[in-house]
C-alpha cells in the first residue's frame, strides 16, 4: 500500500489549477518517460511545500520585543525562499539583535536559517548556534603527488573505514586519547561531566548524514584531506540540557532561545560550547591525522574553522555575540574549507576588506547548500544518475547515499560568486575519493 503524502490534496489542488490532469504521468527528475514516471500531481510538491513553510514560518509567535532592537538589518547572498527569509526575520525579531545575514548556501533550518548569522548585543542564542556546536571543516594539504594515489584509491578507502568510524558508534576498538578529557575544570564548568565517558568513546568518529572525510587534488596535482563533523553527542546534548534550561522549544519553526551573556545560564551555556568547541576541534585533527597516516606525505598547509558556533567579535566598534549557524569566518585573510557536494570541487578561500564583507558580519558559506530535504532527495532522485555524476566526476564513494547526492545541493561556484567581494578562492580542490556513513549507519544527532 502506498505510504500517504501529506502534501497530495494541495499538489492536486496546484495541479487542477495549471489545468493539468493530476493523474496523469511525467518522468521522474533524471529518467526518461519510460511508461511508468510518476503521477503529475508529483510534480507539485515544491510548491505545496513552500506554501506550508511559509504558513509554518508565519505562525512563530516571537513575542514583544524593546523598540530599540527592532528593525534590524538584514543583509541577504544569493536568493532564498520565502521561508528561510522569514524564519530569519522572527530571529531577529528576539532579543537585542544588532545585524543579521543569510548566506548563499543558506536553507531552513532549526529555529535559525543554516547559513543565518546574527550578531547580539551581550546575548547569544542557543538556537542560533545549533545542535552540533562546533560543527565545521578541516583541510590540509599533503606534500604528497596525487600520481602516488591514483592506483590505491579503493585500498586507501577501505583502509579509511577500518581506521575511522562512521555512524553514532565506533567501528574499531582504537580509543582516542586527548588532554581535553582529563580538563576537569572545563567539565565542571560546562555542566557536561556526566557525559565525559561517552565522550571518551565518541571523539574522533565522523557521525552521518552530509558529515563526510574527502581526498581532493588541487590544481598543482597535490593530494589534500577534507573532513566535516562536529562535537558527537556532546554537542547535542549540551544544546538540549541549555535549550530546555532557557525555556526554549526543539523543532523549526519556533523562535530561538536566546540568554544574557552574564547570566549564570548563559555563563554556564558559553562554557559547554566552549568545552564542545574544543571537542570538535580535537576530533577532526585526529581524523585528518589518521588519515594522513594511511596516506603517507606531510603536511603543509591547514585550514580549520568552526561553523556552528558564537564568537565575541567587535563589529563597528561594539564587542558583540556573533552566532554562526552554518557559516564560516571569514575576516579579511583568514581562511576558510568550504566543500561542496561529493562529486564537486570544493575551495579554499580567504576574507577581504568591503564594504560588503563588513554588511556580512565577516561571513560566508560554509557549504553548497541543500535544494531539497532529505527525504525528497530519496523520493525525487535515482541512483544511477548519482553513480553516473561520480563517474564522470572520477570520484570513488564508500557509503554516501540519495539524500547526499550532488543532485541535492547547489552547485558550489555559484553560491561562491554571490559573496564576490567579501572572499577570494585560493584554491579549487576536485575530489577522487570520498568516505561517508552508508544508508545502513544510523546516526541520531543532527546538525
Amino acid at each position: 500500500m502506498r505510504q500517504p503524502d501529506s502534501l497530495e490534496i494541495r499538489c492536486r489542488e496546484l495541479a487542477l489549477a495549471a489545468g493539468i490532469d493530476p493523474d496523469s504521468r511525467i518522468p521522474k527528475p533524471g529518467e526518461e518517460l519510460d511508461g511508468r514516471g510518476m503521477p503529475a500531481w508529483c510534480g507539485f510538491r515544491d510548491a505545496a511545500r513552500a506554501e506550508r513553510t511559509a504558513a509554518q514560518v508565519a505562525s512563530v509567535a516571537v513575542g514583544a520585543q524593546e523598540p530599540a532592537w527592532r528593525d534590524a538589518p538584514l543583509t541577504v547572498f544569493g536568493a532564498h525562499d520565502e521561508g528561510t527569509i522569514g524564519q530569519m526575520r522572527n530571529c531577529l525579531a528576539v532579543g537585542r539583535p544588532v545585524a543579521g545575514v543569510i548566506c548563499a548556501d543558506g536553507h531552513l533550518g532549526y529555529a535559525q536559517p543554516v547559513g543565518g548569522v546574527i550578531a547580539y548585543e551581550g546575548q547569544v542564542s542557543i538556537s542560533g548556534v545549533g545542535f552540533d556546536i562546533g560543527c565545521g571543516n578541516m583541510a590540509v594539504r599533503l606534500d604528497l603527488p596525487f600520481e602516488e594515489v591514483r592506483d590505491r584509491v579503493p585500498e586507501v578507502l577501505a583502509d579509511i573505514r577500518r581506521h575511522v568510524s562512521f555512524g553514532v558508534g565506533r567501528a574499531n576498538a582504537e580509543r582516542v586519547e586527548h588532554p581535553l578529557l582529563d580538563d576537569d575544570d572545563a567539565w565542571r564548568a560546562s555542566g557536561m561531566s556526566d557525559y565525559r565517558q561517552k565522550a571518551a568513546a565518541q571523539l574522533g568518529t565522523v557521525g552521518s548524514g552530509n558529515h563526510y572525510v574527502d581526498l581532493f587534488r588541487d590544481e598543482a596535482d597535490l593530494v589534500w584531506i577534507g573532513v566535516h563533523f562536529g562535537s558527537r553527542g556532546l554537542g547535542h546534548s549540551s544544546a538540549t540540557r541549555y535549550l530546555k534550561a532557557a525555556g526554549g522549544k526543539d523543532g523549526m519553526h519556533v523562535p530561538p532561545a536566546v540568554v544574557e551573556e552574564d547570566s549564570p545560564l548563559g555563563q554556564d551555556y558559553l562554557a559547554a560550547m566552549e568545552l564542545a568547541g574544543r571537542y570538535a576541534y580535537a576530533g577532526r585533527e585526529w581524523v585528518v591525522e589518521r588519515v594522513r597516516g594511511i596516506l603517507g606525505g606531510a603536511v603543509t598547509h591547514s585550514v580549520h574553522n568552526h561553523h556552528n558556533y558564537a564568537w565575541k567579535e567587535c563589529h563597528g566598534g561594539r564587542d558583540l555575540w556573533v552566532v554562526r549557524k552554518g557559516a564560516t569566518p571569514a575576516f579579511p585573510g583568514q581562511q576558510g574549507f568550504v566543500g561542496g557536494s561529493m562529486a564537486d570541487a570544493a575551495v579554499i578561500l580567504e576574507g577581504v576588506e568591503s564594504q560588503a564583507s563588513a554588511a556580512a558580519l565577516y561571513s560566508t558559506v560554509h557549504g553548497a547548500g541543500r535544494t531539497v530535504g532529505r527525504r525528497e532527495a530519496k523520493r525525487r532522485f535515482v541512483r544511477a544518475e548519482m553513480e553516473s555524476w561520480l563517474k564522470r566526476e572520477g570520484v570513488t564513494l564508500s557509503g554516501g547515499d540519495l539524500d547526499e547526492s550532488p543532485m541535492a545541493y547547489r552547485r558550489l561556484d555559484q553560491v561562491v560568486a554571490e559573496h564576490a567581494g567579501t572572499v577570494r578562492v585560493l584554491h579549487r580542490l576536485r575530489p577522487f575519493a570520498v568516505a561517508m556513513a552508508g544508508a545502513d549507519e544510523f546516526d541520531p544527532f543532527k546538525d
